[in-house]
Protein backbone atom coordinates (compact mmCIF):
# COMPACT_ATOMS: atom_id res chain seq x y z
CA UNK A 1 0.00 0.00 0.00
CA UNK A 2 1.08 3.38 -0.76
CA UNK A 3 1.95 5.91 2.40
CA UNK A 4 0.93 9.69 1.75
CA UNK A 5 3.06 12.43 2.92
CA UNK A 6 1.35 15.98 2.70
CA UNK A 7 2.33 19.81 2.28
CA UNK A 8 0.23 22.40 3.51
CA UNK A 9 0.39 25.46 1.72
CA UNK A 10 4.77 26.32 2.86
CA UNK A 11 4.84 23.64 5.66
CA UNK A 12 6.08 20.08 5.14
CA UNK A 13 3.64 17.97 7.56
CA UNK A 14 4.70 14.53 9.39
CA UNK A 15 3.85 12.53 12.32
CA UNK A 16 0.83 13.29 14.91
CA UNK A 17 2.15 14.40 17.88
CA UNK A 18 -0.92 15.43 19.90
CA UNK A 19 -4.91 14.01 19.33
CA UNK A 20 -8.23 15.24 21.00
CA UNK A 21 -11.98 15.30 20.69
CA UNK A 22 -11.98 17.89 18.17
CA UNK A 23 -8.41 18.00 16.92
CA UNK A 24 -5.19 16.68 15.57
CA UNK A 25 -2.11 18.26 16.34
CA UNK A 26 1.07 17.28 13.50
CA UNK A 27 4.35 18.20 13.91
CA UNK A 28 5.66 20.26 10.34
CA UNK A 29 8.21 22.06 9.12
CA UNK A 30 8.30 25.24 7.07
CA UNK A 31 10.17 24.54 3.91
CA UNK A 32 11.23 28.06 3.89
CA UNK A 33 13.12 28.41 6.65
CA UNK A 34 13.62 25.32 7.82
CA UNK A 35 11.53 26.01 11.26
CA UNK A 36 9.69 23.15 13.24
CA UNK A 37 6.27 24.91 13.72
CA UNK A 38 3.35 22.26 15.42
CA UNK A 39 0.20 22.30 13.41
CA UNK A 40 -3.73 21.98 15.03
CA UNK A 41 -5.92 20.60 12.35
CA UNK A 42 -9.68 20.91 12.66
CA UNK A 43 -12.19 19.65 10.59
CA UNK A 44 -14.68 22.52 9.28
CA UNK A 45 -17.74 19.46 9.67
CA UNK A 46 -16.58 19.05 13.18
CA UNK A 47 -16.61 22.87 14.23
CA UNK A 48 -20.36 23.21 12.51
CA UNK A 49 -21.74 20.34 13.63
CA UNK A 50 -20.80 20.70 17.34
CA UNK A 51 -21.00 25.00 16.93
CA UNK A 52 -17.63 25.95 18.16
CA UNK A 53 -17.23 28.15 15.52
CA UNK A 54 -17.29 31.46 17.72
CA UNK A 55 -14.63 29.73 20.50
CA UNK A 56 -12.14 28.88 17.81
CA UNK A 57 -12.57 32.32 16.30
CA UNK A 58 -11.87 33.60 20.16
CA UNK A 59 -9.55 31.30 20.84
CA UNK A 60 -7.31 32.12 17.52
CA UNK A 61 -8.02 35.45 18.02
CA UNK A 62 -6.81 35.69 21.93
CA UNK A 63 -3.34 33.65 20.72
CA UNK A 64 -2.23 36.45 18.16
CA UNK A 65 -3.67 39.44 21.08
CA UNK A 66 -1.29 38.13 23.72
CA UNK A 67 2.12 37.27 22.25
CA UNK A 68 4.75 37.23 24.98
CA UNK A 69 7.78 35.03 25.42
CA UNK A 70 6.35 32.58 27.94
CA UNK A 71 3.36 32.40 25.88
CA UNK A 72 2.81 29.83 23.19
CA UNK A 73 3.08 31.79 19.67
CA UNK A 74 0.31 31.64 17.11
CA UNK A 75 2.19 31.94 13.38
CA UNK A 76 -0.71 32.25 11.40
CA UNK A 77 -4.26 30.89 10.32
CA UNK A 78 -4.63 29.15 7.23
CA UNK A 79 -7.43 26.71 5.25
CA UNK A 80 -8.23 24.52 2.69
CA UNK A 81 -11.75 23.46 1.75
CA UNK A 82 -12.61 21.49 4.23
CA UNK A 83 -9.89 22.14 7.02
CA UNK A 84 -8.74 24.67 9.39
CA UNK A 85 -5.06 24.99 10.40
CA UNK A 86 -3.59 26.45 13.39
CA UNK A 87 0.19 27.16 12.84
CA UNK A 88 1.72 27.45 16.53
CA UNK A 89 5.04 28.01 17.70
CA UNK A 90 6.36 24.19 18.42
CA UNK A 91 7.50 23.80 21.91
CA UNK A 92 9.56 21.03 22.46
CA UNK A 93 10.43 20.17 25.78
CA UNK A 94 7.03 18.94 26.78
CA UNK A 95 4.58 19.84 29.79
CA UNK A 96 5.60 21.13 32.83
CA UNK A 97 2.91 18.19 34.21
CA UNK A 98 5.39 15.74 32.90
CA UNK A 99 8.43 16.96 34.48
CA UNK A 100 6.11 16.56 38.05
CA UNK A 101 5.57 13.42 37.39
CA UNK A 102 9.14 12.32 36.77
CA UNK A 103 10.56 13.81 39.19
CA UNK A 104 8.03 14.66 42.03
CA UNK A 105 8.21 17.74 44.02
CA UNK A 106 10.74 20.61 42.22
CA UNK A 107 13.31 22.60 44.33
CA UNK A 108 12.20 25.95 45.33
CA UNK A 109 14.09 27.82 43.02
CA UNK A 110 13.23 26.13 40.27
CA UNK A 111 9.08 26.24 41.48
CA UNK A 112 10.38 30.00 42.02
CA UNK A 113 11.82 30.38 39.12
CA UNK A 114 8.48 28.13 36.78
CA UNK A 115 5.89 31.35 38.97
CA UNK A 116 7.88 33.73 38.02
CA UNK A 117 7.51 33.30 34.05
CA UNK A 118 4.31 32.00 34.75
CA UNK A 119 2.83 35.57 36.42
CA UNK A 120 4.37 37.28 33.76
CA UNK A 121 2.95 35.14 31.06
CA UNK A 122 -0.53 35.92 33.19
CA UNK A 123 -0.10 39.26 34.19
CA UNK A 124 0.71 40.37 29.95
CA UNK A 125 -2.70 38.10 29.18
CA UNK A 126 -4.70 40.25 31.99
CA UNK A 127 -3.44 43.74 30.53
CA UNK A 128 -4.79 42.74 27.45
CA UNK A 129 -8.05 41.61 29.08
CA UNK A 130 -7.92 37.85 28.34
CA UNK A 131 -8.54 35.74 30.88
CA UNK A 132 -7.05 31.77 30.45
CA UNK A 133 -9.72 29.96 32.83
CA UNK A 134 -7.74 26.62 32.63
CA UNK A 135 -4.40 27.14 34.29
CA UNK A 136 -2.98 24.24 35.06
CA UNK A 137 0.62 22.15 34.31
CA UNK A 138 -0.62 20.48 31.61
CA UNK A 139 -1.44 23.41 29.67
CA UNK A 140 2.47 25.05 30.72
CA UNK A 141 5.04 23.40 28.26
CA UNK A 142 8.76 23.80 28.31
CA UNK A 143 10.87 24.85 25.44
CA UNK A 144 14.29 23.26 24.79
CA UNK A 145 15.89 25.70 26.95
CA UNK A 146 13.50 25.05 30.20
CA UNK A 147 11.15 28.44 29.58
CA UNK A 148 7.67 28.26 30.85
CA UNK A 149 5.47 28.68 27.84
CA UNK A 150 1.59 29.17 28.28
CA UNK A 151 -0.99 27.13 25.77
CA UNK A 152 -4.26 26.07 25.44
CA UNK A 153 -6.70 28.95 25.11
CA UNK A 154 -9.51 27.13 24.47
CA UNK A 155 -11.64 28.01 27.77
CA UNK A 156 -9.79 31.93 27.90
CA UNK A 157 -12.49 34.71 27.60
CA UNK A 158 -11.89 38.66 25.79
CA UNK A 159 -13.68 40.83 27.86
CA UNK A 160 -14.73 44.25 27.07
CA UNK A 161 -14.53 47.60 28.60
CA UNK A 162 -17.33 47.92 31.24
CA UNK A 163 -17.53 43.85 31.22
CA UNK A 164 -16.45 43.13 34.99
CA UNK A 165 -17.73 40.11 35.65
CA UNK A 166 -17.31 36.25 33.92
CA UNK A 167 -20.34 33.78 34.23
CA UNK A 168 -19.26 30.62 32.77
CA UNK A 169 -18.05 27.80 35.21
CA UNK A 170 -15.45 26.37 33.32
CA UNK A 171 -11.80 24.92 34.66
CA UNK A 172 -10.10 22.22 35.67
CA UNK A 173 -11.81 21.49 39.34
CA UNK A 174 -8.86 20.71 40.95
CA UNK A 175 -7.53 24.35 39.89
CA UNK A 176 -10.50 26.57 40.11
CA UNK A 177 -11.05 29.53 41.92
CA UNK A 178 -14.18 28.99 45.12
CA UNK A 179 -16.13 31.82 43.59
CA UNK A 180 -16.08 30.11 40.05
CA UNK A 181 -18.18 27.73 41.42
CA UNK A 182 -20.67 29.98 43.09
CA UNK A 183 -22.74 30.92 39.36
CA UNK A 184 -22.76 34.05 40.48
CA UNK A 185 -20.32 35.97 38.49
CA UNK A 186 -16.43 36.32 38.72
CA UNK A 187 -13.31 38.32 38.48
CA UNK A 188 -11.43 36.28 35.54
CA UNK A 189 -8.15 38.18 37.15
CA UNK A 190 -8.58 36.92 40.79
CA UNK A 191 -9.90 33.17 39.21
CA UNK A 192 -6.34 32.74 37.40
CA UNK A 193 -4.26 33.89 40.59
CA UNK A 194 -5.66 31.57 42.53
CA UNK A 195 -5.00 28.70 39.70
CA UNK A 196 -1.32 30.00 39.76
CA UNK A 197 -1.64 29.88 43.74
CA UNK A 198 -2.39 25.97 43.11
CA UNK A 199 0.00 25.25 40.54
CA UNK A 200 3.05 26.87 42.88
CA UNK A 201 1.72 24.70 45.53
CA UNK A 202 1.71 21.42 42.84
CA UNK A 203 5.93 22.25 41.95
CA UNK A 204 6.52 22.26 45.15
CA UNK A 205 5.11 20.01 46.84
CA UNK A 206 4.55 17.01 44.06
CA UNK A 207 0.91 16.62 44.67
CA UNK A 208 -2.50 18.86 44.93
CA UNK A 209 -3.32 20.99 47.71
CA UNK A 210 -7.12 20.01 47.08
CA UNK A 211 -7.91 15.97 46.53
CA UNK A 212 -10.75 14.47 46.79
CA UNK A 213 -12.30 10.98 45.66
CA UNK A 214 -15.86 13.25 45.08
CA UNK A 215 -16.68 16.32 43.73
CA UNK A 216 -18.54 17.69 46.52
CA UNK A 217 -16.32 17.26 49.01
CA UNK A 218 -13.53 18.76 47.06
CA UNK A 219 -15.50 21.68 46.07
CA UNK A 220 -16.37 21.51 49.65
CA UNK A 221 -12.44 22.04 50.90
CA UNK A 222 -11.68 24.80 47.58
CA UNK A 223 -14.22 26.65 48.99
CA UNK A 224 -12.95 26.41 52.54
CA UNK A 225 -9.78 26.34 51.41
CA UNK A 226 -8.75 23.96 53.17
CA UNK A 227 -5.47 22.79 52.87
CA UNK A 228 -1.79 22.54 54.61
CA UNK A 229 1.66 23.08 53.48
CA UNK A 230 4.09 20.97 53.59
CA UNK A 231 6.85 21.06 56.52
CA UNK A 232 9.64 21.90 53.43
CA UNK A 233 8.25 25.08 52.71
CA UNK A 234 9.94 27.77 53.24
CA UNK A 235 8.20 30.52 55.74
CA UNK A 236 8.27 32.89 52.60
CA UNK A 237 6.39 30.51 50.60
CA UNK A 238 3.83 29.67 52.93
CA UNK A 239 3.05 33.07 53.26
CA UNK A 240 2.79 33.46 50.06
CA UNK A 241 0.58 30.75 49.29
CA UNK A 242 -1.83 30.80 51.79
CA UNK A 243 -1.95 34.88 50.49
CA UNK A 244 -2.90 33.57 47.23
CA UNK A 245 -5.15 30.61 47.84
CA UNK A 246 -7.31 33.40 49.96
CA UNK A 247 -11.13 31.91 49.53
CA UNK A 248 -12.47 35.31 49.12
CA UNK A 249 -11.09 36.64 45.43
CA UNK A 250 -11.66 40.31 47.50
CA UNK A 251 -8.85 39.58 49.82
CA UNK A 252 -6.78 37.42 47.55
CA UNK A 253 -3.31 38.73 46.63
CA UNK A 254 -3.19 40.14 43.36
CA UNK A 255 -0.35 40.17 40.40
CA UNK A 256 0.95 43.10 41.31
CA UNK A 257 1.36 42.45 44.82
CA UNK A 258 2.74 38.65 43.77
CA UNK A 259 5.79 41.05 42.07
CA UNK A 260 6.78 42.46 45.00
CA UNK A 261 6.90 39.67 47.41
CA UNK A 262 10.16 39.42 48.90
CA UNK A 263 10.00 35.58 48.17
CA UNK A 264 9.09 36.30 44.45
CA UNK A 265 11.48 39.20 43.88
CA UNK A 266 14.18 36.42 44.22
CA UNK A 267 16.49 36.05 41.40
CA UNK A 268 13.60 37.95 39.99
CA UNK A 269 14.58 39.18 35.93
CA UNK A 270 11.09 40.61 34.38
CA UNK A 271 11.21 39.67 31.06
CA UNK A 272 11.61 42.39 28.67
CA UNK A 273 8.91 42.56 26.15
CA UNK A 274 9.25 43.94 22.31
CA UNK A 275 7.59 46.94 21.68
CA UNK A 276 3.56 46.28 20.65
CA UNK A 277 3.00 44.62 17.39
CA UNK A 278 0.95 45.04 15.27
CA UNK A 279 -2.48 42.19 15.10
CA UNK A 280 -4.42 42.04 12.56
CA UNK A 281 -7.19 39.59 12.72
CA UNK A 282 -8.03 39.96 9.15
CA UNK A 283 -7.12 36.19 8.43
CA UNK A 284 -9.07 34.16 10.96
CA UNK A 285 -12.26 35.87 9.81
CA UNK A 286 -10.97 34.48 6.20
CA UNK A 287 -10.51 31.10 7.45
CA UNK A 288 -14.26 30.88 8.11
CA UNK A 289 -15.44 32.61 5.17
CA UNK A 290 -16.26 30.51 1.79
CA UNK A 291 -13.33 32.70 0.05
CA UNK A 292 -11.78 30.34 -2.83
CA UNK A 293 -8.80 32.36 -2.96
CA UNK A 294 -8.06 32.46 0.54
CA UNK A 295 -7.81 28.39 0.72
CA UNK A 296 -4.34 27.13 0.94
CA UNK A 297 -2.81 24.86 -1.20
CA UNK A 298 -3.09 20.94 0.38
CA UNK A 299 -0.24 18.82 -1.36
CA UNK A 300 0.15 15.02 -1.25
CA UNK A 301 3.37 13.07 -1.81
CA UNK A 302 2.97 9.63 -2.44
CA UNK A 303 5.99 8.02 -1.21
CA UNK A 304 6.55 3.55 -1.78
CA UNK A 305 4.84 1.13 -0.12
CA UNK A 306 5.42 0.55 3.55
CA UNK A 307 4.93 2.42 6.85
CA UNK A 308 5.34 6.45 6.36
CA UNK A 309 9.21 6.93 6.57
CA UNK A 310 10.44 9.31 8.89
CA UNK A 311 12.82 12.05 7.67
CA UNK A 312 15.86 13.65 9.22
CA UNK A 313 13.82 16.67 10.43
CA UNK A 314 11.35 14.70 12.61
CA UNK A 315 14.26 12.23 13.99
CA UNK A 316 15.98 15.35 15.37
CA UNK A 317 13.25 16.14 17.29
CA UNK A 318 12.61 13.08 18.81
CA UNK A 319 15.97 13.03 19.58
CA UNK A 320 18.82 15.07 21.68
CA UNK A 321 20.83 16.66 19.77
CA UNK A 322 21.81 13.59 17.76
CA UNK A 323 21.95 11.10 20.25
CA UNK A 324 19.25 8.91 19.41
CA UNK A 325 18.87 7.01 22.84
CA UNK A 326 15.62 8.58 23.54
CA UNK A 327 14.13 6.94 20.89
CA UNK A 328 15.43 3.57 22.09
CA UNK A 329 15.67 3.56 25.92
CA UNK A 330 12.18 2.69 27.92
CA UNK A 331 13.40 1.28 31.09
CA UNK A 332 12.10 4.15 33.53
CA UNK A 333 10.59 5.42 36.40
CA UNK A 334 7.32 7.07 34.75
CA UNK A 335 5.31 6.74 31.36
CA UNK A 336 4.52 10.10 29.77
CA UNK A 337 1.64 10.20 27.75
CA UNK A 338 3.37 10.05 24.24
CA UNK A 339 5.71 7.19 24.16
CA UNK A 340 7.65 5.15 21.68
CA UNK A 341 9.72 2.00 21.16
CA UNK A 342 12.01 0.29 18.05
CA UNK A 343 11.83 -3.27 16.96
CA UNK A 344 13.86 -4.57 13.91
CA UNK A 345 10.81 -7.44 13.06
CA UNK A 346 8.84 -6.16 10.29
CA UNK A 347 6.04 -4.05 10.31
CA UNK A 348 3.20 -6.20 9.41
CA UNK A 349 4.61 -8.62 12.17
CA UNK A 350 4.38 -5.22 14.67
CA UNK A 351 0.83 -4.46 13.94
CA UNK A 352 0.22 -8.10 14.16
CA UNK A 353 1.61 -8.61 17.50
CA UNK A 354 0.17 -5.54 19.04
CA UNK A 355 -3.32 -6.80 17.60
CA UNK A 356 -2.89 -10.08 19.68
CA UNK A 357 -1.69 -8.05 22.59
CA UNK A 358 -4.73 -5.93 22.72
CA UNK A 359 -7.12 -8.34 22.59
CA UNK A 360 -5.30 -10.46 24.90
CA UNK A 361 -5.82 -7.23 27.29
CA UNK A 362 -9.65 -7.38 26.80
CA UNK A 363 -9.24 -4.73 24.10
CA UNK A 364 -10.76 -3.66 20.70
CA UNK A 365 -8.25 -2.55 17.99
CA UNK A 366 -8.93 -1.34 14.69
CA UNK A 367 -5.88 -1.08 12.21
CA UNK A 368 -5.72 1.03 9.12
CA UNK A 369 -2.33 -0.01 7.31
CA UNK A 370 -0.16 1.07 9.90
CA UNK A 371 -2.06 2.91 12.01
CA UNK A 372 -3.99 1.60 15.17
CA UNK A 373 -6.43 2.53 17.87
CA UNK A 374 -6.79 0.57 20.75
CA UNK A 375 -10.18 1.26 22.44
CA UNK A 376 -12.19 0.11 25.92
CA UNK A 377 -15.27 1.09 26.25
CA UNK A 378 -17.63 0.44 28.88
CA UNK A 379 -21.48 -0.03 28.64
CA UNK A 380 -21.83 0.72 32.28
CA UNK A 381 -19.51 3.56 32.55
CA UNK A 382 -18.93 7.26 31.31
CA UNK A 383 -16.18 7.86 29.02
CA UNK A 384 -13.56 5.65 27.57
CA UNK A 385 -9.62 5.06 27.22
CA UNK A 386 -7.99 5.05 23.88
CA UNK A 387 -4.47 5.07 22.24
CA UNK A 388 -3.24 5.43 19.05
CA UNK A 389 -0.44 3.61 17.82
CA UNK A 390 1.86 4.43 14.78
CA UNK A 391 4.83 2.55 12.46
CA UNK A 392 7.57 4.84 11.57
CA UNK A 393 10.95 3.66 9.14
CA UNK A 394 13.22 5.34 10.55
CA UNK A 395 16.02 2.97 8.66
CA UNK A 396 16.32 0.32 6.85
CA UNK A 397 14.88 -2.93 8.49
CA UNK A 398 14.88 -0.48 12.07
CA UNK A 399 10.93 0.98 12.91
CA UNK A 400 10.01 3.28 15.30
CA UNK A 401 6.22 2.42 17.51
CA UNK A 402 5.22 6.25 18.54
CA UNK A 403 2.27 5.38 21.05
CA UNK A 404 0.03 8.38 22.53
CA UNK A 405 -2.78 8.49 24.60
CA UNK A 406 -6.09 9.84 22.66
CA UNK A 407 -8.98 9.57 25.51
CA UNK A 408 -9.45 8.53 29.49
CA UNK A 409 -7.14 8.80 32.44
CA UNK A 410 -3.51 9.28 32.41
CA UNK A 411 -2.41 7.07 35.00
CA UNK A 412 -4.34 4.24 33.04
CA UNK A 413 -2.11 4.97 30.20
CA UNK A 414 1.01 4.67 32.15
CA UNK A 415 -0.31 0.99 33.53
CA UNK A 416 -1.07 0.07 30.06
CA UNK A 417 1.67 1.30 28.25
CA UNK A 418 4.16 -0.31 30.67
CA UNK A 419 1.62 -3.74 30.42
CA UNK A 420 1.92 -3.29 26.95
CA UNK A 421 5.48 -2.94 26.63
CA UNK A 422 6.20 -6.14 28.72
CA UNK A 423 3.94 -8.08 26.64
CA UNK A 424 5.70 -6.91 23.48
CA UNK A 425 9.09 -7.97 24.79
CA UNK A 426 10.12 -10.07 22.26
CA UNK A 427 9.91 -7.74 19.40
CA UNK A 428 11.09 -4.69 21.24
CA UNK A 429 14.89 -3.78 20.34
CA UNK A 430 17.04 -1.59 22.47
CA UNK A 431 20.62 -1.27 21.17
CA UNK A 432 23.64 -2.65 23.14
CA UNK A 433 24.60 0.60 24.19
CA UNK A 434 22.01 1.63 26.07
CA UNK A 435 21.65 -1.12 28.09
CA UNK A 436 22.68 0.24 31.43
CA UNK A 437 21.66 2.62 34.21
CA UNK A 438 23.74 5.44 33.15
CA UNK A 439 21.61 8.06 32.61
CA UNK A 440 19.82 7.63 29.33
CA UNK A 441 16.76 7.25 30.54
CA UNK A 442 14.51 10.42 29.45
CA UNK A 443 12.43 10.67 26.64
CA UNK A 444 11.42 13.80 24.87
CA UNK A 445 7.36 13.89 24.99
CA UNK A 446 5.74 16.64 22.53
Amino acid sequence: MKKVRRKIGKYEVGRTIGEGTFAKVKFAKDSETGKSVAIKVMAKTTILKHKMVDQIKREISIMKIVRHPNIVRLHEVLASQNKIYIILEFVMGGELYDKIVRQGKLSENESRRYFQQLIDAVAHCHKKSVYHRDLKPENLLLDAYGNLKVSDFGLSALTKQGDDLLYTTCGTPNYVAPEVLSNQGYDGAAADVWSCGVILYVLMAGYLPFEEVDLPTLFRRINAAEFVCPFWFSAGAKTLIHKILDSNPKTRMKIEEIRKDPWFQKNYSPVKLREDEQVNLNDVQAVFDDIKDQYVSERSEITKGGPLIMNAFEMITLSQGLNLSPLFDRHQDYVKRQTRFVSREPAKVIISSIEAVAESMGLKAHSRSYKMRIERVFSNKVGQFAVVLEVYEVAPSLFMVDVRKAAGDTLEYHKFYKSLCAKLESIIWRPAETTSDSGLSRQLTF
